[in-house]
C-alpha cells in the first residue's frame, strides 16, 4: 500500500512539505480530521523508528514540533467542524512526567471528533484529576505517561480516583503500556496509539 504523502513528509521530518500540504489540502476543502490522520500516522512510524534505535531523541522532538505546528492550524478548524460536543474527557499527564507529545495528539483528535476536552497538562498532581473531574462530571480520564518510573504515580492517581467515589472510566496511554500495568495500576482501558483514545471515547460516551 503506498504512503500518503502527508505521512511520507512527517516520517522524513520535512517540516516545509508538512506545511504545504496541510495548507493545500485545507485549500481543497479537504476536513482536517482527514488531513490530520495521515499526520498521525507518519508520527507512529517516527516514534517506532526511535523506539527502534533508527531515530534518536532530537527527531522525535523535531517531529513533536512539526506535528505541534501542524495542530496549531488544523485545531481550530477541527473544533469549528465537530458537532455539537458529544461529551466531555479529562486528560493529563501524571505527576513526575513533562512529555505532552502523544497528550496533544489524543486531544486534537477527540477535539476533532467532537468532544469536550479539559487539558491538565503535563507533572499532573492526583489531587487536580479528582479536582477535574468532579468539576466536570466527565464520564472519560485519560492519562498519560512516558516515564515507566512515574507507574506508582498514575496508580496514585487512579487509587484517589476511585477513593473519591467517582464512577469514572480510566484510560492510561503511552508508549510502555500494556494489558499487565493497565491490570496494575488498575485503569479500565489502554493506548498504545492516539486513535485508540477516541475509540475509547466512543465507546465510554456512547457517541
Amino acid at each position: 500500500m503506498t504512503k500518503d504523502e502527508l505521512t511520507l513528509a512527517m516520517e522524513e521530518l520535512d517540516e516545509e512539505k508538512v506545511e504545504e500540504l496541510v495548507n493545500q489540502r485545507l485549500e481543497q476543502g479537504i476536513s482536517p480530521l482527514e488531513i490530520i490522520r495521515p499526520i498521525q500516522e507518519g508520527m507512529e512510524i517516527v516514534g517506532s523508528k526511535f523506539q527502534s534505535g533508527e531515530y534518536f531523541l532530537s527527531e522525535l522532538i523535531m517531529a513533536g514540533e512539526i506535528m505541534k505546528n501542524a495542530n496549531e492550524v488544523l485545531e481550530p478548524r477541527l473544533e469549528e467542524g465537530a458537532a455539537e460536543k458529544k461529551g466531555t474527557v479529562v486528560i493529563g499527564t501524571v505527576a513526575g512526567d513533562i512529555h505532552d507529545l502523544g497528550k496533544n495528539i489524543v486531544i486534537s483528535l477527540l477535539k476533532g471528533a467532537g468532544y469536550e476536552v479539559v487539558d491538565l497538562g503535563v507533572d499532573v498532581p492526583k489531587e487536580k484529576f479528582v479536582e477535574a473531574l468532579k468539576e466536570s462530571g466527565a464520564p472519560l480520564v485519560g492519562m498519560s505517561v512516558l516515564l515507566t518510573g512515574c507507574q506508582d504515580a498514575m496508580k496514585e492517581a487512579i487509587d484517589a480516583i476511585r477513593e473519591a467515589g467517582l464512577d469514572t472510566k480510566i484510560l492510561i496511554g503511552g508508549n510502555f503500556v500494556n494489558e499487565k500495568i493497565k491490570e496494575h495500576v488498575g485503569a479500565d482501558y489502554y493506548a498504545t496509539h492516539a486513535g485508540d483514545g477516541v475509540d475509547v471515547a466512543k465507546e465510554v460516551v456512547g457517541v
